[in-house]
């Protein structure tokens, strides 16, 4: 008992000494260090995400917000008589504005307070007064005065900008295109009553109406002489067919090719003046329903489409509509939100598909074409608006009522071409024959329609990731099932590595190997590439089949798990035989070119780069990122379910399918979704191995464009805070979101698998 003593007390000393509190105190301090690390970095992660997400949003709101008026000057108009007023217009910085009067005079004044700046008075014959007035398109600074002897007057109000100790000076002055005597518009010399104008680097066309109910078209067109002297320009006069009723508006679209006239009871005649030499009537019809009356028709920026206003109070967009075997057709797009009195005046923005409408109430209305948005209708005056003039950058405006006040005012409308109508519904865009989603972000035009719609990237995002899925996930679930059930432990060791290691190749090979090597082999080679997928199937199993007729004696020989190894020079054979079969099979069933074949007898289109190349490239790389999860998945199920399984007398394969998949089942599912998220996500194989195309199309043979791709290619060229450059953080949200719904929904998927197959 003595001696005992001692070593029981050494023991409990060891056991609770200090170096032991020591240890197991330090041992506490770490456990509480790591967690509260891992717990840091994984609320960190989910902290990021947010802020992302917060960040994209905050970037894209204010796409949706409407316009917003600020007022900023009132005044009576400078240089006279309110009723004298024929026209309004400003210069690009919106600091002076220009007011045609009808004696003749060009009064420049400053925006601001109605200073007088400058005044010009028209050259005009003795005795000629100004009985009208046309603007060419709003951008174009050109102006022609219709005259009381049947003559016109075309000039262009310019500016110079010069910056004299440091402070912008702003000097208008006048051109005269066609020189400063008039023009012979009506030969009959009646006063010009009504007429239209259109400028051009190259031409010049004046339209009216003539008193014998004719109209008559004078275009000066710019012939370069040969001697090196200036141009001159060359007067060419054409007549068109009379109207069967009185014009009160007239047209001329941008290019100088048609040209419109309508009557105050909306009957529209739609002509072709191409050709000089041989004018006609393209189409006759009526703008307007039952007994309203036209007040205006305006020309939207590029001439394509006319707004019309009446005095119903409707404003509607008319465009020539192309038709299939015939000219286009003058066809009613859309209409927008009606004000609250007739349609008083109606001006275009410069650069967009814009414009500004005001009515008899004093209101003002603020509206988009290509977005159908009205972004504002308010009150401006009292009394009716009878002029109204929009700034070159659409970020002021000038308005004049008929008490002879003038309003200038700012405004603020940066996104207005977007909608949630232009996003994700179909739009008829102007030269289209029916409304379509289409995405178009530029053009070589200042007049372009931006066409911003994201179905078809999105559709692209989804066909893309559909056609990688389609090859990689039979393939990796396959190859994982039989890696981690059927194969054996040497030789897994060797496979898997060699399949994940696969992960770590670069995606930019991958598209580059795609789109110059596969892109072009799969086109020279179509038919043994078809052959080889409806061979190889039923090649393997015949292998398999033959494999299991031999005697057992010659099976046994190769050891368990070392089967498949045998299906390498089976499927590298099949492959070599329906490639090197692919000439003959074209000769045989397709005429020698089975691409050709498809298109003219199957009416498929054949893009080099399409979906089955980026469905073989893309499904290369997310085999690795599939196959290791699923493995891992179904090697972890534990040994006694299969063990337990096969004393029951199970098969292997009958224990693979009722109790192995079903236990990995969430694992899989989760390798799945997590190989989708991926294909949704890439982005150079899809930008390298496909025509980048927008199209809406599940044809195999046709390429696409992803949300991935499209912000890849198109962000470095957006300018910031552009409505291009919000829309593409747009579609990073709308990636965003993608991801993010289809991992949550795969995560509840995965959770309800798990509960319901724990017990097994």
């Amino acid at each position: 008992m003595s001696s005992s003593t001692p070593d029981t007390t050494t023991a409990k000393s060891q056991l609770g000494g200090p170096s032991a509190a020591r240890r197991l105190r330090w041992r506490l301090l770490k456990d509480l260090l790591i967690r509260n690390a891992v717990g840091f970095g994984g609320t960190s992660v989910i902290v990021i995400i947010t802020l992302i997400f917060f960040y994209l949003l905050w970037v894209v709101l204010p796409i949706f917000f409407s316009a917003e008026l600020f007022p900023q000057a009132r005044y009576t108009v400078p240089g006279g008589d309110a009723e004298q007023t024929l026209h309004l217009a400003m210069e690009e910085q919106a600091e002076v504005a220009l007011r045609v009067t009808r004696d003749g005079r060009l009064v420049f004044f400053d925006t601001t307070n109605g200073g007088l700046k400058k005044e010009f008075v028209l050259p005009l014959p003795a005795g000629v007064t100004v009985s009208s007035m046309a603007d060419a398109q709003s951008n174009m600074d050109t102006l022609a005065m219709g005259l009381s002897d049947g003559s016109a007057l075309v000039v262009r109000h310019r500016y110079r900008v010069t910056f004299p100790e440091d402070r912008r000076v702003i000097t208008p002055y006048l051109e005269y295109p066609l020189g400063e005597t008039p023009v012979v518009l009506d030969p009959f010399g009646k006063p010009v009553t009504t007429f239209a104008v259109q400028w051009g680097e190259e031409r010049i066309t004046l339209a009216a109406p003539l008193p014998d109910s004719r109209l008559t078209v004078v275009s000066y067109v710019k012939e370069e002489s040969m001697l090196g002297e200036e141009s001159e320009f060359v007067r060419v006069e054409q007549f068109l067919d009379g109207t069967p009723k009185t014009v009160t508006h007239i047209a001329i679209d941008q290019d100088q090719q048609e040209l419109y006239a309508a009557a105050d009871d909306g009957t529209l005649f739609y002509y072709s003046i191409d050709d000089p030499e041989s004018p006609f009537l393209l189409q006759q019809l009526p703008l307007l329903e039952g007994d309203a009356r036209l007040t205006v028709l305006s020309s939207l920026l590029g001439g394509i489409s006319l707004l019309v206003g009446s005095d119903d109070n409707r404003l509607v967009q008319w465009s020539a509509v192309p038709r299939e075997g015939g000219p286009a057709q003058m066809t009613r797009i859309r209409e927008f939100d009606p004000m609250t009195a007739a349609i008083t005046t109606i001006a275009p923005e410069h650069h967009r598909k814009g414009f500004l409408a005001a009515d008899a109430n004093g209101e003002l209305g603020v509206f988009h074409t290509t977005a159908h948005r009205t972004l504002l209708i308010e009150p401006l005056a009292d009394q009716a608006i009878t002029h109204l003039a929009i700034g070159p950058r659409a970020n002021a405006l000038l308005a004049q009522d008929t008490a002879g006040n003038l309003y200038f005012n700012g405004i603020h409308n940066e996104h207005p071409e977007i909608s949630w109508s232009s996003l994700w519904g179909k739009v008829w865009y102007e030269s289209y024959a029916e409304p379509q989603y289409k995405w178009q972000s530029s053009a070589a035009t200042s007049d372009f329609e931006p066409k911003f719609s994201l179905v078809p990237i999105s559709f692209g995002t989804i066909k893309a990731a559909f056609y990688a899925m389609l090859i990689a996930v039979p393939l990796s679930i396959m190859g994982a099932i039989f890696t981690a059930h059927f194969m054996s432990p040497r030789m897994r060791s060797v496979v898997k590595p060699s399949i994940e290691i696969m992960e770590a190749l670069p995606t930019v090979i991958l598209g580059f190997l795609a789109g110059l090597w596969l892109a072009p082999y799969i086109e020279k080679s179509l038919p043994g590439i078809f052959a080889m997928l409806l061979l190889m199937p039923p090649g393997i199993l015949l292998s398999a089949y033959l494999w299991h007729r031999l005697p057992e004696n010659i099976r046994l020989r190769v050891p368990e798990g070392w089967e498949g190894a045998l299906l390498i020079p089976v499927v590298l054979f099949i492959g070599w035989l329906t490639l090197a079969a692919s000439p003959a099979l074209e000769n045989m069933f397709f005429a020698g070119d089975m691409r050709l074949w498809l298109t003219n007898e199957m009416g498929i289109s054949f893009d080099q780069r399409n979906s089955m190349v980026v469905g073989l490239a893309m499904g290369f790389a997310v085999i690795p990122t599939i196959f290791s999860i699923a493995e891992d998945a179904v090697f972890a199920v534990p040994k006694h379910l299969v063990n337990g399984s096969l004393a029951l007398g199970a098969t292997p394969w009958q224990t693979m399918m009722r109790v192995v998949l079903l236990t990995a089942s969430p694992g899989i599912f989760s390798a799945v979704m997590i190989g989708f998220g991926r294909a949704v996500g890439e982005t150079m194989i899809v930008l390298m191995a496909t025509g980048n195309t927008p199209i809406m199309d599940w044809n195999i043979f046709e390429g696409m464009r992803t949300l991935s791709a499209n912000i890849a290619v198109e962000m470095p060229e957006s300018e910031v805070a552009s409505s291009h450059y919000r829309v593409l953080f747009l579609a990073a949200l709308v990636l965003f979101a993608f991801t993010f719904l289809f991992n949550t929904l795969g995560e509840v998927v995965r959770q309800r698998l798990r509960r319901r197959y724990s017990s097994l």
